[in-house]
């Protein structure tokens, strides 16, 4: 694929990116709550709880309940709540101790906080009642919370509560949100890694379907799903457009080709006509010339009499007849080089076609003492347009009897058919007793108004056109057409196609 999308510029590695980012902040988050927040919001708590635990404990002295019972109720709130609870008289005489272990240490940590002042202290809440402190003891470093507090009964209550579970909570906490976050990103990238394909598989296929349409290929379409989403909607879109563009493109074309066709065919009649002006001006000028000279010697009574007018006048229908006939070959000419002429093709006999223009040519057979020598019989069904082909045939047979000249004291034309199997075709070939071509001579005898006798003689009624009639026609068809020198004179030939 062309430009391909660098690592970082992919959606599945910025998916990645972007979950790795959110999860470590917000374990970062989470770390950072444990460690200001939450401790701050647990000795909260834990003030709370021990206000509480004073209330109780005061309203119990107050509502004059048994010994006992305050004992069992002061045990179930130390185990309950892992508060080390110290009551004395206002005797300085120990009333309860949650711990009989603890109760000289408790004791001697009272007397030192207060009276010697030798423990880093941090007042939490402090009132004429009660005043909550955190302080570490020196001797067991261990942080604590305690609460010291006049009863209404002038007891003094003692309340300590160890905060090292806190920390050590915020530490497994924190542990336990990096391992978190760790599993987190790797369950997550084999979930963004499937969820990713979802919505990248389909870019990347819209991309290939938009980089074919820039190149105008319209071929491939976008496979539209039943979840119906923003980017099946965006796939729906592009085929829409892919549809139109391709319609709107292709009638571009066809008016191209048609804008095309017609300046062509313009083009081709402006050829045709400057051509066709060209050729008739070149042509006309003599029976032009002759025409107006005998017109001017009737009208000038040159010759008085009968015999010698009417050969003006034959001469001025000879000339007008020729002009008529070069005009109509001309166009025809001008219609098969252009193609501007439809063929009315069908099935018929070519021999029948050869002999018939052979008895039509007889006497000009006989008048140029022409032996004939026709190899043409039985049936040959070809598929073409028989005018036309009557057109090349006679030409042929014409210039062939016209041309010849005697060796070995006798003119010669030969006509006969060769079967081309491998092509399905036939070879109609002429032969004429003749002097052979050079090499520009067979190509030049194709052209319009060329001759080879260079005097143009004007009796023989030829005006070069007949050769250059016969290269239309077989170049309409696309058959082949020539002549080659062969022994004692020249052949000429063209194909026609066999009926099938």
């Amino acid at each position: 694929m062309e430009n391909k999308i660098g690592l970082f510029k992919s959606i599945r590695t910025r998916l990645f990116i972007s979950l790795c980012v959110i999860v470590i902040l917000i374990v970062l988050i989470l770390i950072f709550l444990n460690n200001f927040v939450l401790r701050q919001f647990y000795e909260y708590n834990k003030e709370k709880q021990l206000q509480d635990v004073y209330e109780t404990i005061n309203n119990y002295y107050n509502e004059g309940n048994s010994e006992t019972d305050l004992k069992d109720e002061l045990d179930k709130i130390a185990i309950n709540n892992n508060f080390d609870i110290l009551i004395r008289s206002d005797e300085n005489v120990s009333v309860y101790s949650s711990n009989k272990d603890y109760y000289s240490t408790l004791g001697d940590m009272v007397f030192s906080f207060f009276k010697n002042q030798n423990n880093q202290t941090d007042i939490l809440k402090k009132n004429e009642k009660y005043t909550i402190s955190k302080f570490k003891d020196k001797k067991t470093n261990i942080n604590y919370i305690m609460l010291i507090a006049n009863l209404d009964n002038y007891y003094e209550l003692y309340i300590r509560m160890p905060v090292a579970s806190i920390e050590e909570s915020v530490k497994i906490s924190n542990e336990f949100l990096s391992i978190i976050a760790i599993f987190i990103i790797v369950i997550g990238g084999i979930v963004l890694s499937f969820i990713s394909n979802r919505f990248s598989e389909p870019i990347v296929e819209l991309n290939e379907i938009a980089k074919k349409m820039s190149n105008l290929d319209f071929s491939r379409k976008y496979k539209e799903s039943n979840a119906n989403d923003e980017i099946d909607m965006l796939g729906h879109s592009i085929n829409t457009l892919s549809n139109k563009l391709q319609s709107t493109i292709e009638q571009l074309k066809n008016t191209n080709m048609e804008l095309e066709k017609d300046i062509e065919e313009k083009s081709q009649i402006d050829e045709m006509r400057r051509s066709f002006i060209s050729d008739v001006s070149h042509e006309l000028k003599t029976p032009i010339a002759l025409i107006q000279g005998y017109s001017e010697g009737l009208i000038e009574n040159v010759n008085t009499d009968e015999e010698s007018r009417k050969f003006y006048a034959e001469v001025i229908l000879d000339e007008a007849s020729k002009m008529d006939r070069l005009v109509k070959q001309l166009l025809e000419l001008m219609k098969l080089e252009y193609g501007k002429l439809q063929f009315d093709n069908k099935e018929f006999n070519i021999v029948e076609l050869e002999n018939e223009i052979i008895r039509k040519s007889g006497v000009m057979i006989e008048k140029e003492n022409v032996k004939l020598e026709n190899n043409v019989e039985g049936e040959i069904m070809v598929y073409s347009d028989d005018f036309y082909i009557d057109q090349v045939l006679t030409n042929y047979l014409t210039n062939a009897i016209k041309y010849a000249i005697p060796i070995n004291g006798e003119k010669v034309v030969r006509i006969e058919n060769e079967i081309l199997k491998d092509e399905n075709k036939v070879r109609i070939k002429v032969f004429n007793t003749f002097e052979q071509f050079s090499e520009e001579e067979m190509v030049r005898i194709w052209n319009r108004f060329y001759k080879v006798d260079e005097s143009r003689n004007r009796d023989n009624g030829g005006n070069g056109i007949g050769l250059s009639l016969v290269k239309a026609i077989m170049n309409n068809y696309g058959n082949k057409y020539g002549v080659r020198n062969v022994a004692g004179g020249v052949e000429f030939y063209f194909d026609l196609d066999l009926k099938l």
